[in-house]
């Protein structure tokens, strides 16, 4: 664990990646300190559908009791989460965490990929200056969907982009000629204004559309023109190879 105070009195806390969705592909160290933890803490989106992360390690804590503890946010991608709603996750980790309690934050993917993670810890370490932190690392929806296309992302000394969101045509169009392969996160109905110029941008047989790789709902799609609105999720990904 990297300590920055080193106060063995206090919980430790950890940032977990859970993988892409195939419990599976879970770490043993995952596994093994999901089964020890005193708290386990996730997002919850506000529309009541479950935490995914949450959906994922179900399995391995059949046998644990963890306290589970639900951080709330907005459903919809336009609302951003508040300051408010962190540092008041903060104070009820920090709870636990005084009574000796390991803390558990769990992430799909890796919590150092466009992760909520560091939103908890900066608010946790606001309140608890002492922290003992550590993070696990997961494995990555890029990483599981390259795995699923069949195909590498880059191979020696060659150049990759990951994009969260599609920022326009012109943003793509710089991202494609400036690498060798380029990754859209997140695909929804923005993408399909982009894909209109696919001839434009030259995608025509270098795009590779996964969406919830390493799941039973896993699509993979080499044809993007047969792309519908309906086929994109937040889970979904296009792979660019140039």
């Amino acid at each position: 664990m990297t300590t920055s105070g080193g106060n063995t009195d206090k919980g430790g806390f950890y940032g977990i990646g859970v993988g892409p969705g195939d419990p599976e592909l879970l770490t043993i160290k995952a596994q093994r300190t999901l089964q020890s933890v005193a708290v386990i803490c996730f997002t919850q989106l506000d529309d009541g559908q479950e935490s995914y992360a949450l959906s994922v390690v179900k399995g391995v804590l059949e046998a644990a009791n963890p306290i589970f503890l639900a951080i709330t946010i907005p459903s919809d991608d336009d609302t951003p989460v508040s300051q408010q709603t962190w540092d008041d996750a903060a104070k009820e980790i920090a709870v636990h965490l005084g009574n000796g309690g390991d803390v558990a934050f769990i992430t799909e993917g890796d919590p150092m990929l466009y992760s909520e993670f560091f939103q908890v810890l900066g608010s946790v370490k606001a309140v608890v200056p002492d922290l003992d932190v550590e993070v696990i690392p997961g494995v990555s929806s890029v990483m599981a969907a390259a795995a699923s296309s069949g195909m590498p992302l880059v191979t020696h000394g060659q150049r990759l982009t990951i994009l969260p969101k599609v920022y326009g045509i012109d943003d793509l169009m710089e991202a494609i000629a400036n690498s060798d392969t380029t990754v859209l996160m997140e695909v929804d109905r923005d993408l399909l204004q982009a894909l209109a110029s696919r001839e434009k941008l030259g995608l025509s047989g270098k795009a590779t559309f996964v969406r919830q790789a390493s799941t039973a709902r896993e699509t993979v799609v080499d044809d993007i023109s047969k792309l519908e609105a309906e086929d994109l999720d937040y889970f979904s990904l296009l792979i660019i190879r140039r």
